[in-house]
């Protein structure tokens, strides 16, 4: 490596402004501050709701039920039925 070319690396504290967590990391940055981590985002805390207030997973289903998704076991071939 050469020398004065890269910048320093620190023992960083990262602190979660939205459940006050906070963890070591390496970083070149001496202080993080995230909005939301692991321990309070929804994903990771099994809270997470999916909305749907107009119904456009029920309006799709039933627009495209039964065209996709199956397969036959016979191609249909134009030069078959010759």
């Amino acid at each position: 490596m050469k020398k004065g070319i890269h910048p320093e690396y620190h023992q960083t504290e990262i602190t979660c402004i939205g459940c006050n967590t906070t963890f070591l990391a390496g970083s070149t940055a001496k202080e993080i501050r995230v909005t939301i981590c692991s321990n309070c985002h929804p994903f990771y805390t099994g809270q997470e709701k999916i909305i749907d207030t107009e119904g456009r997973v029920d309006k799709f289903k039933k627009k495209f039920a039964g065209r996709y998704g199956t397969t036959s076991a016979t191609p249909t071939n134009a030069n078959q039925a010759k």
